[in-house]
Parts: structure tokens; sequence; C-alpha cells
């Protein structure tokens, strides 16, 4: 044997080594498991490593890194390159986006829950708060209305959700406490045991949580049409990881977010459409609220939960109304089409 390689061999096993150590990799901290509203991360991961011909890799982690209320924490002193998490999990950590979570915006699908996202996210007091736990905001996770599950029979007038104790966070949270509902926050992964062991009464989740979940299992009923709100969960990277990509990986991760949002929504379409099926399946009655008792809920809990939200914004020197204002103007272009 040789006892010293040709220049040749050394020069081939410095490039294996110079090329292995140009791959960009980045752990995504997510939780539950894989489901509609992971999709968009999925799909990014995959779209980057197109772009960049598997120089550029994302690993999503479903609980392995990190637990859903720290994911924002994890980001901010690196722990992880890139996190999804929800604004209600911790409202004083991100201020600005819970405009977002007010209730009875009148936001009618995803779509639009993606253009208001959008607005809020580039808004400079958005930047600026994120930038505080070195995050970047990149996409949303856009979600349906909110709607609840129970046991027994259906709370379906306005007085049955007196004293009822519901998983809901944020906004929603407040507006079911308007109506004398006692709101508790636990998290989407705890949901299914507090519902189990009688923590709560009922679950607001979107369709998918409500599956992915477990609680759809448990439940006797469904709201159909309370549509109280729902939550934001953006996904962020932290800025440090995103400055150090070259302009190549950061053209494919820029790049790569607008088309994993659309195969976001294409496939949670697909499970909107046979979400009636779902319910015939699992023996779940579909209860519609009356269109009197949904209004009666949203003059207690709207202008008043939205009066209260800018008056505590604008209190700790953020531009609440502003925020607002940007919200109601965005939705009404989507609407309109403009």
């Amino acid at each position: 044997m040789n006892k010293y390689l040709s220049g040749a061999a050394v020069a081939a096993i410095s490039f294996a080594f110079v090329s292995e150590a140009a791959a960009t990799e980045w752990n995504v901290s997510v939780w539950g498991k894989r489901r509609a509203f992971t999709e968009h991360v999925e799909k990014l991961a995959e779209l980057v490593s197109e772009k960049t011909n598997g120089e550029f890799i994302m690993n999503v982690s479903y609980g392995g890194l990190s637990k859903n209320r720290e994911n924002l924490d994890g980001i901010s002193i690196g722990a992880f390159e890139m996190a999804q998490f929800c604004a209600g999990y911790h409202p004083d950590k991100n201020r600005v986006i819970t405009v977002l979570e007010l209730p009875f915006l009148g936001v009618e699908n995803l779509e639009q829950e993606v253009a208001v996202s959008a607005a809020v996210y580039a808004h400079p007091a958005a930047t600026e708060e994120m930038a505080q736990w070195n995050a970047k905001l990149l996409m949303t996770s856009p979600m349906p209305q909110y709607n609840i599950v129970g046991t027994g029979e259906p709370r379906d007038e306005l007085a049955e959700f007196e004293g009822m104790r519901v998983r809901a966070t944020g906004g929603l949270g407040e507006a079911f406490r308007a109506v004398g509902g006692v709101p508790t926050s636990v998290t989407a992964t705890e949901a299914y045991q507090a519902m189990e062991g009688g923590v709560v009464d009922t679950v607001a989740f979107a369709q998918h949580a409500h599956l992915s979940f477990g609680t759809i299992n448990q439940a006797d009923w469904w709201t159909a049409n309370l549509n109280p709100g729902t939550v934001n969960c953006p996904v962020v990277v932290n800025i440090d990881a995103y400055d150090s990509l070259s302009d190549s990986e950061r053209e494919a991760l820029d790049s790569s977010v607008s088309e994993s949002i659309d195969h976001y929504l294409a496939n949670y379409g697909e499970l909107l459409k046979k979400w009636d099926s779902v319910l015939e399946e699992k023996g779940v009655q579909k209860v519609e609220i009356d269109a009197a008792v949904i209004e009666e809920f949203r003059a207690k809990a709207a202008d008043p939960a939205k009066d209260a939200w800018i008056a505590d914004m604008e209190a700790q020197g953020l531009p609440g109304q502003e925020l607002y204002d940007l919200v109601v103007k965005t939705l009404a272009d989507a609407k309109s089409g403009s």
C-alpha cells in the first residue's frame, strides 16, 4: 500500500469535503404530525431542495426540537432556523399580529386570510416586533374560521355559552368570555386530553385540527356556521440564518413562498370538500346556529374586543388603529377583487 496519496487523490478527497461543507442545512420546528396545517412547510422544503440541487436542505421536525409554545424562543436563540407558532400562545411576544385574531373580522375564505396576514406581516411594526426575537415573518398558515365541537346536547343558544369551558386562544377566547364562556388556552396537542378529562366542555379548532388532534372523535356535535374568528400562525425564520444564506439560496427560499401557499390552499380545499362525509362517518351532528344568535354574539364580542385591542396597543406605543384599519381595507380590497 502506498504510504502517500497522489496529488489527484488528495484533491478529490478535499473537493468531497468542501462540497459536503457547502450544503446548507436548516432545522424546522413544528408540532403534532404532518397535516394540512404544515403542508406549506413541507412544500417549501421540497421546492428549496429542488431549486438548489439538494444544496439547501430543510429538516422538518414534529415536536423533536421544541414545545410549540417555545418555538419563538428557540428562534430567538438560534436553536433552529425556522419554526411555526400561533400568536395566541404568547400574545405578549407578538402583539402586532394579534390584530388578525380579533373576533368577527369578516374573513370569508383562506385566500382572504392570506391577504390580510401578508399585509400585517409587511407592516413595519410587525417587522420591528419580530426582530426583537431575531425572527423574520416568512409566511402565514391560513386557517378557516374556527368552530366548536362538544358532547351532549348542542349548545346553539347564547345562554348555553354561560359557564362553558372552551379551549380557545387569543381573540377567540376573549370572544367567548364576552358571552359568559370560560376560555382556556391549552395547546393543540393538549386539547384531546383536556376534552377527555373534562377540563373543557368544548374545543374551538379549524377542521384539520379537529381531525389531527382527535377532538372530532369525542364529539357529538360541531357548529357549522358560528365562525367567530380564527387564529394566526406564522412561519418565521431566524434573521441571522436568513442573512447567512447565499444569494441563490435566499432566492430559492423567497421565490418558493407563494407556490408553497398555493399548494397549502389547494390541499386544504380538498379537506373542506370532504368535511361533511367526515362528520357523517364519525356520527357527529352538524349544527347550524340561528342567524339571530350569531348576530347577538357578534354584538357582544366584536366591537368591544376591537376597541379594547386598539386602546391596549396604542397605550403600548403600537399603531393599533392603523393596523386594524389596514386589515379592514385589505379585506375589502380582497373581497372586491382589487
